[in-house]
C-alpha cells in the first residue's frame, strides 16, 4: 500500500507491503524507488513486513532542492517517527545503505540491525553514466530497447509521461545527489553499534573487496561480511542468495 506523508513541508512517499510480521524499513538506491524492494517484500513474508520508502527526489516523493547527506538522514527520521514505529532493523542499498548506516550512527537507539548492501565506508561515485542516460524514448519499448543491459536495473522507475516514456526520477537532481554522497564516512560507520550485515557484490564496481573486510575488521566482532556472486545491485543479481543472507541474519538477530 502506497502512503504519503509531510518531512520538512515536503511530500514524501513510502510503500507498506503489509503483513504481520516485523518491521524492515528499507531504502533504495539512484534510479531505483521503494518498489524495488517487492521481490524482497514477497520472500521475506511472513516473518518480516518490508516498508520501504521512496526517497527524496525518486518515486513518487517530491523533487527537493537539496540532496545533502543530513537532509536524507532526516527524511529517514521523519518517516520512522511517521511510522510510529519503535526500534526496528535496518536495509538500505548503495545510497539507502549510506542513508542507513548514517541513520543508525546518528541515532543508535533507534535501529537493533542493519544490512548495509554493496557500499563503502568512502564513497567515489561516478555519474558519468547518468549523464548519458537518455532522457526519455515514445514508448516504454523504445525506452527498453536504448538502456540496453541496464534496463532491468531501471524498471521499476519508468514512468509514462505526457510526451512519451520517462523516469520517476530527475537526471540532474540525480547527479547532485550522487555528487553530494561522495566523501569519507568512517565516522558513521565506526559509530554504529547495532549489529551489522555488510553484502558485497563480488563483480562489483562500486565495493572493493578489500575496503568491505577494512569495514568489518574495524568494526570489532560488531559486523560481518557475506559475498555473494553479482555486481552492485545483489538483491537483483542473485535474489534467492541474498534473501538467504538478509533472512538469517535477521533471524539471528531477532532471537
Amino acid at each position: 500500500m502506497r502512503e504519503f506523508f509531510l518531512a520538512g513541508g515536503r511530500r514524501l512517499s513510502y510503500v507498506d507491503f503489509g503483513g504481520p510480521g516485523v518491521p524492515l524499513l528499507a531504502f533504495h538506491g539512484h534510479y531505483n524507488e521503494a518498489s524495488a524492494f517487492a521481490p524482497l517484500a514477497e520472500a521475506l513474508a511472513p516473518r518480516w513486513r518490508v516498508i520501504a520508502l521512496d526517497q527524496r527526489g525518486h518515486g513518487e516523493s517530491e523533487r527537493a532542492p537539496s540532496y545533502e547527506r543530513d537532509d536524507y538522514v532526516a527524511d529517514i527520521e521523519a518517516f520512522h517517527r511517521q511510522l510510529g514505529l519503535g526500534p526496528v532493523s535496518v536495509l538500505g542499498h548503495s545510497l539507502g545503505g549510506v542513508n542507513a548506516y548514517q541513520y543508525a550512527a546518528r541515532h543508535p537507539g533507534r535501529v537493533t540491525a542493519l544490512v548495509i548492501e554493496d557500499i563503502g565506508a568512502v564513497v567515489n561515485c561516478d555519474w558519468s553514466f547518468t549523464e548519458r542516460l537518455i532522457p526519455g524514448a515514445p514508448s516504454r519499448q523504445d525506452l527498453v530497447g536504448a538502456l540496453g543491459a541496464t534496463a532491468p536495473y531501471l524498471e521499476c522507475s519508468f514512468r509514462q509521461l505526457d510526451d512519451g516514456w520517462g523516469y520517476s526520477f530527475d537526471l540532474e537532481h540525480t547527479v547532485r545527489s550522487q555528487k553530494a554522497l561522495n566523501g569519507d564516512h568512517w565516522s558513521d560507520w565506526l559509530r554504529v553499534t547495532c549489529p551489522t550485515l555488510l553484502v558485497r557484490g563480488a563483480r562489483s564496481d562500486e565495493l572493493a573487496a578489500d575496503h568491505a573486510r577494512e569495514m568489518v575488521a574495524r568494526r570489532a566482532g560488531r559486523a560481518r561480511l557475506v559475498e555473494i556472486p553479482a555486481g552492485h545491485v545483489v538483491h537483483h543479481d542473485a535474489p534467492v542468495e541474498f534473501v538467504a543472507a538478509v533472512r538469517s541474519f535477521l533471524s539471528e538477530v531477532e532471537e
